[in-house]
């Protein structure tokens, strides 16, 4: 599920950002460049890929990504089956290409994951394999993790598998250009099985009582010499197209809980301070929270469309930031919930992005075909934890410096001028500085006055600073 906003810079002002971009990866020393001897190996690897025997080329794959990708982990094909579903998901097969303790997999470790910041992204592993031989292009032989999952007619699930095969992408689709065809009718018919079960996963995903969070895009535009921070909601089809990656992520966790061995991502349930400081930022936003309604139901209640809803949803992923996760072999953790979902869950559908995922797919490879779990995989899995922690704290380090600097660009014209906002924070240990939410653009920012500030007050506020340089942008308090 997504937990941070992904930044999108027009090509308008993309120029303009790049070297604040540039100075953010200089100062948080991020790793750029892969060492020569990474490049070789990995280069020597997607020469000599590691083919499975079973050819599985009939399934017409598809992936579906936005258009700049070409780290493409991921390709599906959903069909109707005797009152149910079929679900095919290939996942790009990373261990065909790198050999625990060679020098792709140690550097893999060191950073953990691939870095978004705008468009400037910091890939886990070389472009030779993630967005060539390791990623799944249309028309090229690929090796996979294949998943097929049988769903009864309510979406449920019914079996699991996922084994080696040989898979060929039919085509490279991008979410804006399927939604365009579904809405006109001209969509090839498994969109339409796909929307089947993706509505049927979430009425599951109710009963449940869970939730997705569905934020949107953020997109940096200019127009003429004033710069713009708006959201583009999500489409329907990304909707239907997560649920199939959690389906994954819940699959996978089903076999990790039933034979105790494995990696699951957990999130435990909040503290019910974090949820009232969720209600006065509706209220400070003047969206209606009825004091009845639990979190998952406001949540499904929001429009992403709107500024103000999207302002909401992203003050409710402070809730997940107690997500991490959990190693075992022989007893399950004490804590194996994924709250928001309120199912078990892991990562295993973006190895190409994200470390965990090999590991993880791994092991569901050797559990469906009732082998032990390769030694290599059992012995890093007690690490991983610590390994994924660190490289998500730098990812969000990151991803936030880069906010901060488009945020300070797009507001710098207008120092002095006064918005309407409310208070949704205070600071523990200096009542006079705390948090504003602004309706008008809906962001975040630091505040100050010359007396203790009221939480959940609504206030008018000036805009005093706003600097690119210092990535910095600050309000008082008005009149």
């Amino acid at each position: 599920m997504p937990t941070t906003r992904r930044i999108h810079v027009q090509p308008a002002v993309d120029g303009i950002l790049a070297q604040g971009i540039r100075d953010i990866q200089s100062e948080q020393k991020l790793p750029l460049a892969f060492p020569p001897e990474v490049e070789a190996a990995a280069a020597q690897a997607a020469a000599h890929p590691r083919l499975p025997a079973l050819d599985r080329t009939d399934i017409p794959l598809v992936t579906i990504d936005p258009p700049e990708s070409m780290d493409l982990d991921q390709a599906m094909y959903v069909e109707r089956s005797d009152g149910g579903y079929r679900v095919h998901y290939a996942i790009a097969d990373v261990a065909a290409f790198v050999t625990a303790g060679d020098p792709v997999d140690l550097e893999a470790n060191r950073r953990g994951e691939t870095l978004y910041g705008a468009d400037a992204k910091i890939p886990l592993h070389p472009k030779v394999l993630s967005e060539g031989a390791t990623s799944l292009l249309p028309g090229q032989l690929r090796p996979a993790l294949l998943w097929t999952i049988e769903l009864d007619g309510s979406g449920g699930i019914s079996s699991i598998d996922v084994r080696r095969a040989r898979v060929t992408s039919r085509a490279k689709l991008d979410y804006a250009g399927v939604q365009q065809r579904i809405d006109a009718g001209t969509a090839d018919p498994m969109w339409a099985v796909l929307r089947e079960i993706g509505e049927c996963r979430k009425q599951c995903e109710r009963a449940r009582g869970g939730i997705s969070l569905p934020l949107p895009e953020q997109e940096i535009s200019v127009d003429g010499s004033r710069w713009m921070l708006s959201f583009r909601a999500r489409l329907p089809v990304e909707d239907w197209n997560e649920q199939i990656s959690l389906l994954t992520g819940m699959a996978a966790a089903q076999l990790m809980v039933q034979a105790k061995v494995g990696l699951l991502r957990t999130l435990p349930e909040p503290e019910q301070p974090s949820i009232q400081r969720l209600r006065i930022t509706a209220k400070a936003l003047g969206i209606v929270w009825a004091a009845e309604e639990g979190y998952p139901d406001f949540i499904r209640s929001l429009d992403p469309s709107k500024d103000t809803h999207v302002a909401m949803l992203t003050a409710c992923t402070t809730v997940l930031r107690g997500a991490g996760y959990a190693a075992f072999n022989g007893a399950l953790p004490a804590q194996p919930m994924q709250w928001a979902l309120a199912a078990a869950y892991t990562h295993v559908t973006a190895p190409l992005r994200r470390l965990v995922d090999r590991y993880a797919g791994e092991v569901c490879v050797a559990l469906c075909a009732k082998q032990p779990v390769p030694a290599w995989v059992l012995a890093a899995l007690p690490g991983l934890p610590s390994t994924m922690q660190a490289s998500g704290h730098r990812a969000r380090q990151y991803q936030r410096a880069v906010l901060d600097l488009a945020e300070a660009e797009v507001l710098a014209p207008r120092v002095g001028e006064t918005f309407s906002g409310a208070i949704v924070e205070v600071a523990a240990n200096d009542p006079k500085k705390g948090v504003v939410i602004v309706r008008d653009p809906a962001i975040e920012a630091s505040i100050s006055a010359p007396f203790p500030l009221s939480l959940g007050a609504d206030v008018k506020v000036r805009l005093v600073e706003a600097d690119p340089v210092k990535r910095v942008t600050r309000f008082e308090l008005a009149g």
